[in-house]
């Protein structure tokens, strides 16, 4: 029998898990090793502009993993465990990352392996940041449709790995380009000095928690773009002259090794231009078709892949007659890193957490994907 339809869905639960201690900016190339045994000349720049202070890594000091994105995962979800709730009660999985541990079995079966004695629904949202969001709007759908009683939905990353310096050829000097106009250094080197590990796992029930805060999901909106803008953010393949794909599969052994077509890439020029103003413009939309007022919000948790781009939302949204005041921003970026599918998560557990939350607060969570930009934002209502 089907749970009632409800009309409302809220997330009465929030945990995260850091693998490890925090590795700081002095110690990052202990971990992830130096190309040809140098040390990286334009890391002190790239650091500079996205002002992360430390991160979390699960490998050790060689290289070594001590979790995988599934465990990681796992414990993030066994925080939500006590008080009348355990795994033989979750009724629905939802597992989004960009980075699992292999190309099949799915991410969340994975999960599931590492958590549950009990056959349960589960769903994989591939992708890159977005993902995260794209499995709580599955779970929510399902909650809120009377499908299920419960979710469990989660983003989480294990990105260091990808980050190793076995994994990457010398790359030419961009010392000087990165001081002149910071975007060009969003490259390999780039992502290598901003990326970070971790999971992030939330509850949604149909009604709020007896105890506390709760947030009441008020909508969440998603879309790609990717009917009109080229491939940004990728790996596993090559980007093809004239805006073209080349996927991992169309080369041979060799040429994968030679290109390290496995490492992480950004097509820098793309993303300068297109990220923010492609993401404001949606959000107008959404704010139109709503009738929200931008006005009434006391938290926006926008997902940051760097500092650098702070003041460029700002200004953007100025531009459209939108001024939220920094005092209102809630990142942790600067100490968590940026963990990709995790981070609104993170955020969202740390501000639910933290006590300065008051009922009839309302949360605007904002978060751009650059792979081939997609969006989602979604409204809460502390309750």
């Amino acid at each position: 029998m089907l749970n009632k339809q409800t009309d409302k869905v809220y997330i009465t639960r929030l945990s995260k898990f850091l693998p490890n201690e925090p590795v700081t900016n002095e110690r990052m190339e202990d971990f992830l090793g130096m190309v040809d045994g140098v040390p990286s000349k334009a890391k002190p720049l790239i650091l500079r502009n996205n002002r992360i202070k430390t991160r979390y890594y699960a490998i050790d000091e060689n290289g070594n993993s001590t979790h995988s994105n599934a465990a990681l995962t796992a414990e993030a979800i066994r925080g939500l465990f006590g008080k009348g709730f355990s795994a033989s009660d979750i009724d629905l999985l939802a597992c989004g990352t960009t980075s699992p541990d292999q190309l099949l079995p799915s991410h969340a079966a994975m999960v599931h392996g590492e958590l549950l004695d009990k056959p349960v629904e589960i769903v994989s949202m591939a992708g890159s940041c977005c993902s995260g969001m794209h499995a709580m709007r599955y779970a929510y759908m399902s909650v809120l449709s009377g499908e299920r009683k419960n979710a469990v939905c989660t983003g989480s990353e294990k990105l260091s790995t990808w980050m190793l310096a076995r994994n990457f050829k010398s790359e030419p000097d961009i010392k000087a380009r990165i001081g002149d106009k910071p975007i060009v250094a969003f490259e390999k080197d780039f992502l290598r000095w901003m990326l970070s590990d971790g999971a992030g796992a939330a509850l949604l029930n149909p009604e709020p928690a007896k105890d506390g805060v709760s947030l009441r999901i008020d909508w969440i909106e998603s879309a790609s773009f990717a009917n009109e803008m080229e491939t940004c953010m990728y790996a596993g393949g090559e980007k093809l002259d004239g805006g073209g794909f080349r996927g991992w599969r169309e080369f041979d052994a060799e040429e994968i090794k030679e290109k390290t077509l496995f490492s992480l890439r950004q097509d820098v020029g793309l993303l300068g231009e297109n990220i923010v103003p492609k993401g404001t413009a949606y959000f107008m939309e959404i704010i139109k078709r709503r009738g929200f007022d931008v006005g009434r919000l006391n938290w926006f948790l926008p997902h940051l892949s760097s500092e650098y781009f702070r003041q460029r939302i700002a200004d953007e949204l100025v531009r459209f007659g939108i001024d939220i005041p920094q005092e209102k921003w809630f990142t942790n970026l600067t100490r968590l890193g940026n963990v990709g599918a995790a981070s609104i998560y993170f955020m969202l557990e740390e501000l639910f957490h933290s006590g300065r939350l008051e009922k009839g607060h309302t949360i605007l969570c904002m978060i751009p994907e650059s792979a081939r930009f997609s969006y989602v934002y979604a409204l809460l209502t502390v309750v």
